[in-house]
């Protein structure tokens, strides 16, 4: 699948499960790691945890698998990767402490909710 249509993909089924300020950005001229950030926050671990696995959830169904998956235990910054995207789910806390917008400000954001 194409990146920037996983990207929209992935953002579709976090906003379906209240994902809360879904960010788009294009890194895809920053870096050869990834082509494109998926960054979100949840409100609390439960509902940190339930995106991610809802997230792993449905894109298995559609043959897309995680590479790699870190941060699940403390559930406070999830990081799923699956290639040429890489999810970030933040608690609210940690997503302004480490404000990867900002960081990747170079890149062309697009806010999906």
């Amino acid at each position: 699948m194409e990146s920037a249509a996983l990207a929209e993909k992935i953002a579709e089924i976090l906003k379906e499960k209240k994902a809360l300020d879904i960010d788009i950005l294009d890194v895809s001229k920053l870096t050869i790691l990834t082509d494109c950030f998926v960054i979100c926050s949840g409100t609390s671990t439960i509902h940190i945890r339930t995106l991610a696995d809802e997230l792993g959830l449905k894109l298995k169904e559609t043959g897309v698998s995680c590479h790699h998956i870190e941060g699940y235990e403390t559930a406070r910054w999830i990081l799923l990767d699956y290639g040429n995207v890489v999810v970030h789910i933040f608690h609210e806390e940690e997503r302004k402490f480490y404000n990867l917008e900002r960081l990747w400000s170079d890149s062309m954001i697009k806010r999906k909710s």
